[in-house]
């Protein structure tokens, strides 16, 4: 197949890149290299049938010969990352998906969009379920992500009903993995660095908060699956083992064996107080469920960001 990939060198992006090219298919990769990084595809450029392209989404996308699938995982994807560039983010999530629905129309491929587990906002419902509408503040400073990706749902479902696009909407729920940005604000990374630093953890509000937090190759095998299905509307991407923020602190501690203490901040604007996806379509429809337990996952993590640092240090 020949599958073009936005957000291509970004987190799940680059992954996803690497995963079709060694299944053989030929993979184009567009990134303008706001969030993502020439890094993460690096060893990709020696594969044969994989080709990138510096560009912006939110233009003219113009792709010579056919394709099979158009991959929409263009967007900044963090709260920091989001909040550091709101109008592109708005942007990507509006013209960019307008854009790329066109190269599958166009083309006649089939199109994933990446869609979000914050289109639920700030749920009412718990866990969430597909058919929730969600709890959003359009106007809040977390909004510019949340309605980016709402608005990009709602335009991808009309170019399935009006024009006949073949759709498919994953709503990814944290993930987490080697490649993340140690700067991009995310627990995850960082606790790992505060951690491995002995810095202390910072803890916004008093750490109640829960999230569900699913590791990449689960996630990447959860959106191969969805590629193949005949399933036209959302589907949760996540996994369902729930935790409070503060006990992944105290975890990446221990796991870590830092002596890094735990200080607390003020709370976040409208940061959600729940976060657990209920994952029965994608098991009854793809067969899929996630397999990496937290620890193990936090271990290949911890592993990967210990590697870097050294690198760091090398380089300093």
């Amino acid at each position: 197949m020949r599958v073009l990939v936005t957000g291509g060198a970004g987190f799940i992006g680059s992954y996803l890149c690497e995963a079709l090219l060694n299944q053989g298919n030929e993979v184009i990769c567009i990134d303008n290299l706001i969030t993502g990084s020439l890094k993460n595809i690096e060893p990709l450029f020696k594969k044969e049938g994989f080709c990138f392209i510096k560009q912006d989404v939110t233009n003219y996308i113009h792709i010579p010969g056919e394709l099979d699938f158009v991959l929409h995982f263009a967007s900044p994807a963090s709260p920091k990352d989001y909040l550091d560039y709101p109008i592109q983010t708005l942007k990507v999530g509006a013209l960019g998906t307008h854009k790329t629905l066109g190269v599958a129309k166009e083309k006649g491929a089939a199109y994933i969009l990446a869609s979000t587990s914050e289109v639920y906002g700030d749920p009412l419902v718990h866990p969430q379920r597909e058919d929730y509408w969600g709890n959003v503040n359009p106007i809040g400073p977390r909004g510019v992500y949340d309605e980016a990706k709402r608005f990009a749902e709602a335009l991808t479902m009309a170019y399935h009903r009006y024009h006949g696009v073949n759709i498919k909407i994953a709503r990814i729920f944290n993930t987490y993995g080697p490649r993340m940005r140690p700067t991009d604000g995310r627990a995850i990374p960082t606790f790992i660095i505060q951690s491995l630093k002995g810095e202390p953890l910072t803890v916004f509000g008093d750490g109640s908060q829960t999230r569900s937090f699913c590791y990449i190759s689960d996630m990447i095998e959860g959106i191969l699956k969805l590629m193949k299905s005949n399933i036209n509307e959302p589907v949760n991407l996540g996994n369902p083992d729930e935790m409070t923020i503060l006990n992944l602190a105290k975890k990446i501690i221990e796991l870590t064996k830092s002596k890094s203490e735990i200080t607390f901040q003020p709370s976040s604007i409208d940061d959600p107080k729940t976060r657990k996806p209920d994952i029965s379509l994608a098991k009854s429809y793809l067969g899929w469920e996630p397999k990496v337990s937290l620890e193990e996952g936090l271990k290949k993590t911890i592993n990967w960001f210990r590697e870097e640092l050294k690198l760091e240090e090398l380089n300093e």
